[in-house]
């Protein structure tokens, strides 16, 4: 994975370039076909995800949320301390994505206010849908 298409997606459009650097060195691309299991409930949290391309399915127990490119998921699991997986992921197509070790994403919340804004707004929003959607 390359610095210039990190910069585009949007959870990682505004680190520094020391960060960029480093998430290049240390992010894997994952590519999973349509119908593939990327997440379980209840598994322990590695990494989180950034979809570059494609979507997938998040399956809640109180419902589903549809994700795509530039989306990113699992990192509920990294914010606890041995946290386990909150959901099942689906891919609902074909996708392309970059997985975050466990301590690269907690450096980045640390180090890169951008990236820990991003994550607190998107968390924001996910709450308040889930909770007008009940």
């Amino acid at each position: 994975m390359d610095v210039e298409e990190l910069r585009t997606l949007p959870p990682l459009a505004g680190l520094s370039e020391v960060g960029l650097q480093r998430l290049a060195m240390r992010a894997a691309e994952l590519r999973a076909a349509q119908g593939q299991v990327l997440a379980l409930e209840g598994d322990r949290g590695a990494g989180m995800f950034v979809l570059c391309e494609g979507n997938v399915e998040v399956e809640l127990r109180s419902g589903k949320l549809r994700l795509g490119a530039g989306d990113f998921f699992g990192e509920l699991a990294l914010l606890v301390e041995d946290g386990a997986r909150v959901a099942r992921v689906r891919a609902t197509t074909p996708v392309r994505c970059i997985s975050i070790p466990r301590d690269d994403f907690l450096t980045l919340v640390e180090t890169e206010p951008s990236f820990a804004l991003h994550m607190l707004r998107e968390l924001a929003r996910r709450l308040a849908e889930a909770r007008a959607a009940v």
